[in-house]
């Protein structure tokens, strides 16, 4: 399963080459169409599929990148593809911005800035986690027993394209519980950052705990570690990075800067981080 902090509902500002989200930038009907179009290609699965997946969606009050309007719309374009409304968790946080909420670390929870980490006695981890796989059992206290491995992503990219233009970092991370690398079974959650959130991006202030870039703050402090260390959980937190010009926030590809099948099998990015789930989940080393 995946989970991200970007929303893919947007207007390009030629001027700026960024994408703007407003209440209504998206429009639901056209994009379901559009998703029935890239599946009679074969772009993409049968979206039919959906229906049997749990939906977790997360808005902030006082987010004023992505409006939560927007919260509404996601869970309108889940249904028209048969997803049950039982399935679907909408959780609304009237005082954060925009930022991945968690329990006690990060800045204020209404504030939209670095690290995007919000102290919002919230864990939004937990909630993800446990809305997609169950109940869970209760997290680590104290340092992880696991380990984090750096990976190359260069492997894993297609070799038809500049690897500088693929918006995607040299490295990558996995987490791997104690009892998945001794050959227990173990599920693999895929962990997007946000824009401003990977490994490489330069930010104006150094984030909590100093460094020159961001670092391992999304990956360490996030809050999906802990839970995971205890649940059996693997989570891959691969890495984008930005493009002059193109990506200056290192934004994975919402919007379409790394080329129009962005959205589909063929993109780069997709099909990256799907070579990454056929790696870790073949068990080969």
């Amino acid at each position: 399963m995946v989970s991200a902090t970007t929303q893919c509902s947007c207007t390009l500002d030629p001027a700026h080459l960024v994408c703007n989200v407003s209440p209504t930038s998206a429009d639901v009907p056209a994009l379901a169409l559009a998703t029935r179009g890239f599946a009679a290609k074969d772009l993409i699965d049968n979206p039919d599929n959906l229906a049997r997946q749990r939906v977790f969606i997360f808005a902030g009050g006082k987010d004023e990148v992505v409006p939560s309007a927007v919260a509404a719309q996601l869970a309108d374009y889940y249904q028209r593809f048969s997803v049950p409304a039982q399935n679907i968790s909408k959780t609304l946080l009237p005082n954060a911005g925009h930022t991945m909420p968690t329990v006690a670390y990060g800045n204020g929870c209404a504030i939209t800035d670095s690290p995007y980490i919000g102290k919002c006695h919230f864990d939004g981890a937990k909630e993800i986690l446990g809305w997609i796989y169950g109940p869970l059992q209760a997290p680590r206290k104290g340092a992880p027993t696991g380990r984090f491995v750096k990976f190359d992503q260069t492997p894993y990219l297609p070799k038809t394209i500049f690897s500088w233009l693929t918006g995607m970092d040299t490295t990558g991370w996995v987490y791997i519980p104690t009892a998945c690398a001794g050959g227990g079974a173990c599920r693999l959650h895929i962990a997007l950052h946000g824009c401003e959130q990977g490994q490489d991006y330069l930010p104006l202030k150094s984030p909590p705990g100093g460094g020159l870039y961001y670092g391992t703050t999304f990956v360490r402090h996030a809050g999906y570690v802990a839970w995971a260390d205890t649940n059996n959980i693997v989570v891959l937190f691969p890495q984008a990075v930005s493009i002059p010009g193109l990506n200056p926030n290192g934004c994975w590809d919402w919007w379409g800067y790394t080329g129009e099948n962005y959205a589909n099998k063929k993109g780069v990015q997709i099909s990256a981080i799907r070579a990454m789930v056929n790696q870790i989940t073949s068990g080969r080393q």
